[in-house]
């Protein structure tokens, strides 16, 4: 009878893996089409997103702090702790599933009477092992390991930012190096300028006032100067605060004018990557451990089957331990069904059903967000028309008109391409 019931014990803990079913993630409907896309333009296959990040940026000085910033950024090296945890969390709840067993030897010595009697022992122990019939420790592992790809997704999601704010410092800090040069040259071409109607405000060809609109025009620029080298030095802070390093000076490499033009993006590319970018995933992987932690939670309202037992060896005489019927074993499986729990259970499932709702919400929120992902886009776009518009303009006013339209450009640019690696791991 009792080889019948640990054969019917075990078979159904066998089959009881299809009782408890994960529930698939919903996930948010995808339009075929975009608003502000040209139809009749032709589809381009190509994306940025196809690119790691030093194919898109061919400056060696910007590849050499991407680096370091992969290796010593703060957010970094949290995001790695956190995939840590996650993974010993996961061998927690991994360890659940298998017997718990453990040696142990003792010897006891009693007197009474005037005689003292030993009793020693060597055993394997069999802990209490649950027979997973309902799946609640394999949903808990289930949990667990959804957890565990959302915190390697929160990483990757981690090292697209830094990418992306490493590169738009760096690129702002070029930007601020040409509006200084021009600044220079500013100052240069007014003092000049200050020194020809000096000359002739004393031939007589000139006014006073003429002398001082110009000396304006002087302090003017030379108050421009120190401006742009504060934002300079701001700008580098902010970069060696990504790159994990104490507020230093930034090596440059080439200028925005020797820049490589980046990779135009193509109409469409948010259809493309809802599916790739990591933050996305990290949140379907969260609403994935949510529904696992759901079904765990239901199965503790049905009846909880454990083993315990030993195996060993037993005698009152060492000598004779491991000889005779000194031999020892227990088995003893136990069955408990909650019958009053003051609300613990009910309380339980319904604060995973409530987490599992704002898991869905966040999932829902996070795939709309980026089907409208292409308004960035049309902005950075606008921003890129009017940098070149100002430019056009200061054209005919500065000298250096070129090298600032250039910058304004290169801009303009990164500035799209930021946002595009927003939405993309690259």
């Amino acid at each position: 009878m009792t080889k019948q019931l640990i054969l019917a014990t075990v078979i159904v803990s066998l089959l009881g893996g299809t009782i408890v079913g994960q529930k698939k993630t919903d996930r948010p409907p995808i339009p075929s089409t975009f608003r502000g896309i040209d139809a009749t333009a032709p589809a381009d296959q190509t994306s940025i997103g196809d690119l790691k990040w030093f194919e898109v940026f061919k400056d060696e000085e910007l590849q050499n702090l991407v680096r370091t910033a992969m290796v010593q950024n703060y957010d970094l090296r949290a995001a790695l702790a956190r995939i840590d945890a996650a993974r010993a969390n996961l061998g927690l709840a991994r360890s659940a599933q298998f017997p718990q067993v453990e040696g142990s030897a003792d010897l006891t010595s009693t007197h009474a009477s005037g005689r003292t009697s030993n009793i020693g022992s060597v055993l394997l122990n069999l802990l209490s092992f649950e027979v997973d019939i309902w799946g609640r420790v394999r949903q808990q592992r289930n949990a667990a390991r959804a957890e565990l790809r959302a915190s390697a997704e929160d990483r990757k999601a981690a090292m697209t930012t830094v990418v992306s704010d490493v590169a738009t410092g760096y690129f702002s800090l070029l930007e601020l190096d040409s509006e200084l040069e021009i600044d220079k040259r500013t100052l240069a071409t007014r003092e000049n300028s200050l020194k020809l109607i000096t000359l002739r405000q004393q031939g007589g060809l000139a006014t006073m006032l003429d002398v001082r609109q110009a000396e304006e025009l002087v302090y003017q620029a030379s108050e421009t100067i120190p401006d742009t080298e504060r934002a300079i030095e701001q700008t580098e802070n902010q970069i060696s605060f990504l790159l994990g390093n104490n507020p230093e000076s930034i090596p440059r490499g080439q200028s925005l004018r020797q820049q490589q033009v980046l990779p135009a993006v193509p109409a469409g590319l948010p259809s493309s990557l809802l599916e790739r970018r990591p933050d996305i995933r990290a949140t379907e992987n969260n609403l994935e451990a949510q529904h696992a932690l759901v079904s765990a939670a239901r199965a503790a309202y049905f009846p909880r089957i454990s083993l315990t037992g030993f195996l060993g060896f037993q005698s009152s005489k060492l000598s004779s331990l491991f000889t005779g019927p000194s031999g020892a074993w227990s088995f003893v499986p136990q069955i408990t069904q909650p019958i009053f729990t003051a609300g613990r259970l009910k309380s339980g499932t319904s604060g995973d059903d409530a987490a599992r709702s704002f898991a869905a919400g966040v999932f829902e929120i996070s795939g709309r967000r980026r089907q409208s992902a292409q308004r960035p886009r049309c902005r950075s776009r606008t921003l890129q028309r009017r940098v070149e518009s100002g430019a056009d303009q200061t054209k005919r006013v500065v000298v250096a008109g070129p090298t600032l339209q250039g910058a304004g450009r290169w801009m303009a640019t990164v500035i799209l391409c930021s946002s595009v690696f927003e939405r993309c791991y690259v």
